[in-house]
C-alpha cells in the first residue's frame, strides 16, 4: 500500500494547538444560562437495605432545587439497552438510583440538584438514608458459594459461563506430553482513571420535546440512541454534542447509571443540568477492570513445541457490569492460544457478581489471555531449561503459515508474529543484554529481560460496529469539511481524518477541516471502541471521496474542455495530465457547482457535497506486536527500575506514525501501571481503599523509560490496509514487565503469579522464596 502525500507522514496533530494552549472545550468548560448542578448521594456500605430516605434538610438548604430518589426517577425508565448488545442481551438490571438495596460503596442513592456545584455537594451531606447493613460479597474467588447474593433475583452470584473444548478432550495430550507446566495466575483490579472523569449536561426543552446533551463520551450516537430509548423520546429530538474528551479508554463507551439519572432528571428541573464527577467519584463508581485469575496449563514436546493449552478463567464483574461481561470473558479463552502454533486448546470462562464497583471496558478487555499465556511461557522455559526467547521462536507462527485457524476457531491473517519478535530483539541486542546481565549479577545487581507477543482482533466488522458514515462538503470557498460521527478522546482521529481526506480528494491539507461528535450533523457511527476508528473512518472517507472526485473531475473536464480521464487532482487544483498549466482551482469548481448550476455538464448535480457509508468486509482485522522490557530490581527494597522498553508493532500501513506511536506509548504506560503501581483495592467489608491519586498510584514520566518503536507493515484486508492500534500497548506491556521482573529474580527461585508487583510484594516474594 503506497502512502499518499499526507497519509504515512508525521503530520502535526490538528488538535494540539487547541489542547496544548488550554483552549479545549470539555464538559466542565461549558456554562449555559440558568444551568443547575447535580451531586449524587452515594452509599457508604458495600451492601445495605435502604429502609427510607429523608430529604427534608437537603431541600431546605440554600440554592437547592430538587432532591430525587429512586421513586422519582426509576419509574420513568422506558428501555435501557445498548445498541451493540441489542434488546435481547441478558443484561444485569440497572436501576438508575438504588431502590431497595445498595450494592457497592459508591452506589448512587439520591440526586441533589442545586444552583451551584458546591451547594449541591453540601446539601448531599444533609440527605439522611436509613441503611441496614447486610453481609457483602467481596471476594469473587469465594462468591460462587457464598450465602449472600448480590442480586437475589438472579438466584446466583455467577453471572454466566461459556466454554470451549472440555478439559477431558485434552487428557491424552497432557498425559503423553514430555513437559506439562501449570500455574494459577492472578491479576488485581485497576481503573481507567482518565484525566477527565465522566460528565454530561442534559437540557430538555419542554416546548419542543427536545433533549440536548453535552457529553464526555466515546460514542455520541450511542448516547443519543440510549437516551431516546430511556426516556421514550424520538431519536430526531435528541442531540448529543461531544467536544473534547480527556481520555476514555473504554470507560465512556456506554451510558452508565449515573448518566441515566441526569437524563431522567433533566425534564423535571426545567433548566440545563450539569454533572461532572470528581476524582473520588471516578475511582469509586465509574468502573473497574481486570480483577481476574485463571488456572492455566500447557503441554510441550521434548523440543519445546506446544502440544496443547487450557485455561480455566474467572473474572469479577462487580455489582453492575456495563455491558454484559460474559462474552468478553469467553474472548479470553478463545484468544489464549495467541500467535502460536497450538494444535489443541480449550477453555472455561466464568463471570462472578460481587458487592464492588461494576466492571467496564478498558483497553483490551480480554488482555488477561496474553498476561496468563506469556507469563506461563516464561515459567515453562525456566522449568524445561530453554531460553524464553528460544521457546517462543520454536512456537510462533510464520508468515507462510497464514491464514491460520487457532484451535478455538479464530482465523488469523495478515500478521507477523515471529518478525516482530525478531525486530524487537535486534533493537535490544538480546545477546549483549544477556552478557551485561551476567556481569551485573556477579556484582550483586539483578537485571532482567521480559518479552511478550500477542495477536488481537481490531475493527469489529459486525453489528453496529461494522459500519461508518462520512459526509464531505467542498464549501463555495473551496475549503473542505469532513463530517464523521466519533470525536477525539485522545486518539487523534481529528488529525488522521484530515490526512485521509486531503489525499483522497487531492487537496492541500490546510484546506481540510473536520466536524465530529455532533449527532445533528453527522451520520450514525459507533464511535471509538474496539480499535476501529482508523480503518472504519478510512473506509467511510474513501467511499465518500470517490463520489466527489468523480463530480469534481467532471466539472473540471467540462470547464477545461478535456477528457475526464485526463483530469488530475492535486494541491486543491484540477489540471490536465501532461499540461499542468491548464488547471482550475477547487474554489473555482465550487463556485460553478453552487452559483452556476446551469453551466455544469449534463448529469452533474449542483453543489459539492456527498455522503456515503462504509460497511466492513471482514469480521475483524488482526493486529500483532512483540514487546521487550528490561529492568533492574533492588532486592533489598523491592523497587523496580525499568531500563528500556521496546515495541515492534504490525498495525499495517500507518496513517500517521506519530499518532500510532502515541497510541502505543499510552497503552504501554497503562500496562506498566497495572503491573507496578495501580490497585483498586477493597478491604474485607467491601470498603474501597484507593479513592484518591495519593493512594491509587499511576505512573509518571519519572517511572517510565523512553519507549522505542519498531514497525512492520503487513497490510490488512480492510480499507487502506490499516489496522487498529489503540489497545495493543495495554495488552502487551503487563506480561513483558512481569517477565522482566521474574527474570531478574530468577536466581532466587521466585515464581511470579500474582499482581501487582509493588515493592512490598516483591520483598515478600523474596522472603518466601519459591512457592
Amino acid at each position: 500500500m503506497s502512502a499518499g502525500r499526507y497519509t504515512g507522514a508525521r503530520v502535526g496533530r490538528v488538535e494540539d494547538q487547541r489542547l496544548l494552549t488550554g483552549r479545549g472545550t470539555y464538559v466542565d468548560d461549558i456554562a449555559l444560562p440558568g444551568m443547575l448542578h447535580a451531586c449524587f448521594v452515594r452509599s457508604p456500605f458495600a451492601r445495605a437495605a435502604i429502609n427510607g430516605i429523608d430529604t427534608s434538610a437537603a431541600l431546605a438548604a440554600p440554592g437547592v432545587r430538587f432532591v430525587f430518589t429512586a421513586a422519582d426517577l426509576n419509574p420513568d425508565v422506558k428501555q435501557q439497552w445498548h445498541t451493540s448488545m441489542g434488546p435481547a442481551s441478558p443484561e444485569t438490571p440497572r436501576p438508575p438510583l438504588a431502590d431497595d438495596e445498595a450494592r457497592f460503596v459508591g452506589d448512587p442513592v439520591a440526586l441533589v440538584v442545586a444552583e451551584t456545584r458546591a451547594g449541591a455537594e453540601d446539601a448531599a451531606e444533609l440527605v439522611v438514608v436509613d441503611y441496614e447493613p447486610l453481609p457483602p460479597v467481596v471476594d469473587y474467588t469465594t462468591a460462587e458459594h457464598a450465602d449472600a447474593l448480590v442480586h437475589a433475583t438472579h438466584g446466583s452470584n455467577v453471572v454466566g459461563e461459556l466454554a470451549g473444548l472440555p478439559a477431558s478432550a485434552l487428557d491424552e495430550v497432557f498425559a503423553s506430553a514430555a513437559h506439562v507446566v501449570s500455574e494459577t495466575i492472578f491479576q488485581q483490579a485497576y481503573a481507567a482513571a482518565p484525566m477527565e472523569g465522566r460528565g454530561l449536561i442534559a437540557q430538555f426543552t419542554s416546548a419542543t420535546g427536545e433533549m440536548t446533551i453535552h457529553a464526555a463520551t466515546q460514542a455520541p450516537h450511542e448516547v443519543r440512541l440510549f437516551c431516546s430509548r430511556l426516556l421514550g423520546i424520538p431519536e430526531h429530538r435528541v442531540r448529543v454534542v461531544m467536544r473534547d474528551t480527556g481520555g476514555a479508554f473504554g470507560q465512556k463507551v456506554m451510558v452508565q447509571r449515573d448518566e441515566m439519572c441526569v437524563m431522567l432528571a433533566a425534564p423535571k428541573v426545567g433548566a440545563p443540568l450539569k454533572w461532572v464527577e470528581d476524582r473520588r467519584e471516578n475511582l469509586l463508581a465509574a468502573g473497574k477492570s481486570r480483577q481476574e485469575h485463571a488456572a492455566v496449563r500447557m503441554a510441550f514436546a521434548d523440543d519445546g513445541a506446544i502440544q496443547g493449552a487450557y485455561i480455566d478463567f474467572v473474572q469479577d464483574c462487580g455489582a453492575y457490569p456495563t455491558p454484559w461481561p460474559v462474552m468478553t470473558a469467553a474472548a479470553v479463552g478463545m484468544l489464549f492460544p495467541g500467535p502460536y502454533r497450538v494444535p489443541r486448546a480449550g477453555f472455561t470462562a466464568k463471570t462472578i457478581y460481587t458487592n464492588t464497583v461494576g466492571r467496564t471496558a478498558y483497553r483490551g478487555p480480554w488482555q488477561f489471555e496474553s498476561l496468563a499465556r506469556e507469563v506461563l511461557l516464561d515459567i515453562a522455559a525456566r522449568r524445561i531449561g530453554i531460553d524464553p526467547v528460544e521457546l517462543r521462536r520454536r512456537n510462533l507462527l510464520h508468515s507462510d503459515e497464514l491464514p491460520y485457524r487457532n484451535p478455538n476457531g479464530m482465523t488469523y491473517d495478515s500478521i507477523s508474529a515471529l518478525e516482530t519478535l525478531e525486530q524487537a530483539l535486534e533493537m535490544l541486542d538480546y545477546d549483549a543484554f544477556r552478557a551485561e546481565q551476567a556481569a551485573a549479577r556477579g556484582a550483586g545487581r539483578y537485571l532482567g529481560v521480559g518479552t511478550s507477543s500477542y495477536v488481537e482482533p481490531s475493527t469489529p466488522g459486525y453489528g453496529s460496529y461494522g459500519t461508518e458514515a462520512a459526509t464531505i462538503r467542498v464549501e463555495p470557498s473551496g475549503t473542505v469539511n469532513v463530517y464523521i460521527a466519533g470525536g477525539s478522546a485522545g486518539n487523534s482521529i481529528e488529525t488522521t481524518v484530515v490526512q485521509l481526506t486531503a489525499d483522497a480528494l487531492g487537496v492541500c491539507i490546510d484546506d481540510v477541516n473536520t466536524i465530529q461528535g455532533d449527532t445533528a450533523l453527522t451520520g450514525f457511527g459507533a464511535g471509538t471502541a474496539g480499535s476501529r476508528s482508523a480503518s472504519m473512518t478510512a473506509g467511510a472517507v474513501a467511499e465518500t471521496a470517490a463520489i466527489l472526485r468523480d463530480r469534481i473531475r467532471a466539472i473540471a473536464a467540462h470547464r477545461l474542455e478535456a477528457a475526464v480521464d485526463d483530469i488530475e487532482l492535486s494541491e486543491s487544483r484540477a489540471s490536465v495530465r501532461g499540461t499542468p498549466s491548464i488547471s482550475i482551482s477547487f474554489a473555482e469548481i465550487a463556485a460553478l457547482a453552487y452559483f452556476e448550476p446551469y453551466a455544469l455538464p449534463p448529469g452533474v448535480p449542483a453543489g459539492l457535497e456527498a455522503t456515503a457509508r462504509y460497511t466492513a468486509a471482514v469480521p475483524s482485522i488482526w493486529v500483532n506486536a512483540s514487546h521487550v522490557c528490561t529492568c533492574e530490581v533492588d532486592v533489598l527494597t523491592g523497587r523496580v527500575q525499568l531500563l528500556r522498553y521496546i515495541v515492534s508493532e504490525d498495525c499495517g500501513p500507518m496513517i500517521n506514525p506519530s499518532v500510532v506511536e502515541g497510541q502505543i506509548a499510552g497503552g504501554v504506560v497503562q500496562g506498566i501501571g497495572g503491573v507496578l503501581f495501580e490497585h483498586l483495592a477493597y478491604d474485607e467489608a467491601g470498603n474501597p481503599l484507593t479513592t484518591t491519586l495519593m493512594d491509587y498510584l499511576v505512573p509518571s514520566a519519572a517511572e517510565v523509560p523512553a519507549i522505542e518503536f519498531g514497525h512492520i507493515e503487513t497490510p490488512s484486508p480492510g480499507p487502506g490496509g490499516y489496522k487498529g492500534v489503540g489497545e495493543g500497548g495495554a495488552i502487551g506491556a503487563p506480561p513483558a514487565v512481569v517477565n522482566a521482573v521474574a527474570d531478574a529474580l530468577s536466581p532466587f527461585g521466585v515464581t511470579i503469579t500474582r499482581l501487582p508487583l509493588s515493592p512490598s510484594n516483591i520483598v515478600k516474594l523474596l522472603q518466601e522464596g519459591a512457592p
